[in-house]
C-alpha cells in the first residue's frame, strides 16, 4: 500500500471551514444506535400492543374486572382485620395461661417462634390441623418474607 493510496484530499466547505473527517468507528456507532433504537421501537411496539388489549376490551370487561380486584381485596382486607384481633387475643390467652402456670413470657414468644418456624420450613404443614389450606396457601406465597420476620436469635 503506497503512502498516496491512503491520503486523502480534503475539500473546504462552502462556508470555508474545513471539515471534520469520519471517525473509523462511526459506522459501528451507527449501527449500535440503530440497533437500540429498533429495540426501543420493539418494545414501544410490544407496550402499545398490550394497551391496545385493554382498549379493545369494552368498558363493562373492565369494569367487572375492577370490581372483582375490588371484592377480592375487601376479602383479604377483612381476612387481615380477623387475624390481627384473633392475634391479639390469642396473645393475650396465652400470656394469661402462661403467668398462671409460671412460665415467663420470653418463653411463650420463643415457643410461638418455633411453631411458626416449624411451619414455614413445612416441618408441621398445618400446626395439627388449626391452619386452612387457603391460608396456607397464602403463607407459601409469602414464605420468603415470613422467614426473615421469624428468624431466631
Amino acid at each position: 500500500m503506497s503512502l498516496s493510496s491512503s491520503l486523502t484530499i480534503a475539500q473546504m466547505n462552502p462556508d470555508g471551514s474545513v471539515p471534520v473527517p469520519e471517525s473509523p468507528d462511526a459506522a459501528a456507532n451507527a449501527a449500535v444506535e440503530a440497533l437500540r433504537r429498533e429495540e426501543e421501537a420493539e418494545a414501544l411496539k410490544q407496550r402499545l400492543e398490550s394497551l391496545q388489549e385493554v382498549l379493545d376490551k369494552s368498558l363493562s370487561e373492565i369494569l367487572a374486572e375492577r370490581d372483582r380486584f375490588k371484592e377480592t381485596a375487601a376479602a383479604w382486607d377483612a381476612f387481615a382485620a380477623m387475624w390481627v384481633l384473633s392475634q391479639r387475643a390469642m396473645r393475650s390467652v396465652a400470656m394469661e395461661l402462661a403467668a398462671a402456670q409460671g412460665v415467663p413470657e420470653e418463653e411463650v414468644v420463643a415457643r410461638a417462634l418455633a411453631s411458626a418456624n416449624r411451619v414455614l420450613n413445612t416441618e408441621d404443614e398445618d400446626l395439627g390441623g388449626s391452619i386452612a389450606p387457603a391460608q396456607m396457601a397464602h403463607i407459601a406465597r409469602h414464605r420468603g418474607f415470613l422467614r426473615k420476620q421469624f428468624r431466631q436469635g
